[in-house]
């Protein structure tokens, strides 16, 4: 087993942050004034999806560059495919690369899944066979992608709606292998885990337990939908009860973790997504005082230990 590296850092000062979303370009650029006399919302950072920004000119890039000088980002992608048996999109990557000196962001990820083959782009999130052949093949990509960026990258759990027979690992064996082999960090959506654990039929604590905790770089909350028996993975919703409280078993798990609201479809102002970040800073607050008020157990018998001598040592 390898150790994470030092290279990933401790980025939980990072906070708390919301997708950036071309609905609120306007809002973000013009927010309340604060004490300082800047305009600002209180969020502590954006995710961007890199392949908005990745054109030479135009909009995005003005809007992004504005943006950038009052917060700080992070890169979010869906088209690495990192687990396709095509060879790696030099071109993608190259753009990728270059849009990561532009923003400079705090972290760049993508998804354990494949969006396509022989060349063509399936514009989706496509699960991978958990097999110990297909952890060696995502973990040498991974390698090959964080030695081209000359940097780490995240990679992100995603929803599923089928399983391969041939799998030998569970989901969460086969993301703690490939982060272990190829040194990367972990992008957590707290939505996927639950989702999936309601479409496969596992215990959503089991996964979180499995999971390295140096690994995790980062959380997503997001909500869904039902589709018959299946729960869907639409970020089109508020983050449901059940997610909330995993995430809270998230953060007992992980410690303070750098977190987001994702929104893709049906997005409200930009004062409803903010007070959904307000309930996850609540969560994190109240999981952060309910451990700062239970003794660790190590110091616990360290001192009992210590106590114990010196009662011998008196007798």
């Amino acid at each position: 087993m390898r150790k994470a590296s030092p290279h990933i850092a401790s980025n939980a000062a990072l906070g708390f942050g919301l997708g950036l979303r071309t609905d609120h370009y306007e809002a973000i650029l013009n927010g309340p004034e604060v004490e300082s006399g800047h305009d600002a919302w209180p969020i502590d950072w954006f995710e961007i999806l890199s392949e908005n920004y990745m054109v030479g000119g135009g909009k995005p890039l003005h809007y992004l560059d504005r943006i950038a000088e009052r917060y700080p980002l992070v890169m979010h992608g869906v088209s690495l495919s990192i687990g396709s048996t095509d060879p790696l999109d030099r071109a993608y990557l190259i753009q990728l690369k270059a849009l990561a000196e532009r923003v400079r962001p705090r972290f760049i990820s993508d998804h354990f899944c494949w969006t396509g083959v022989a060349g063509r782009n399936l514009h989706d999130l496509l699960p991978l066979p958990q097999t110990d052949e297909a952890v060696r093949h995502v973990a040498r990509r991974v390698r090959e992608v964080q030695d081209f960026l000359g940097r780490q990258i995240l990679l992100e759990n995603v929803s599923s709606y089928l399983t391969f027979k041939h799998s030998a690992l569970s989901e969460w064996d086969f993301i703690r292998a490939v982060a272990e082999e190829a040194d990367c960090g972990l992008l957590l959506d707290v939505n996927n885990i639950y989702v999936n654990s309601r479409n496969h039929g596992f215990d959503p604590q089991v996964f979180l337990e499995a999971i390295p905790k140096s690994r995790v770089q980062q959380i997503h909350l997001a909500g869904h939908s039902q589709q018959g028996t299946l729960l869907i993975d639409t970020h089109d919703a508020p983050v449901p009860e059940p997610v909330w409280a995993l995430y809270a078993s998230a953060l007992q798990r992980f410690g303070k973790v750098p977190t987001m609201i994702e929104r893709d479809d049906h997005i409200p102002e930009l004062p409803v997504l903010l007070a959904e970040l307000d309930r996850a800073r609540a969560i994190a607050a109240s999981v952060e005082t309910s451990a700062a008020a239970v003794p660790d157990r190590s110091e616990a018998s360290i001192a009992l230990g210590a106590s114990s001598c010196a009662a011998a040592t008196a007798s």
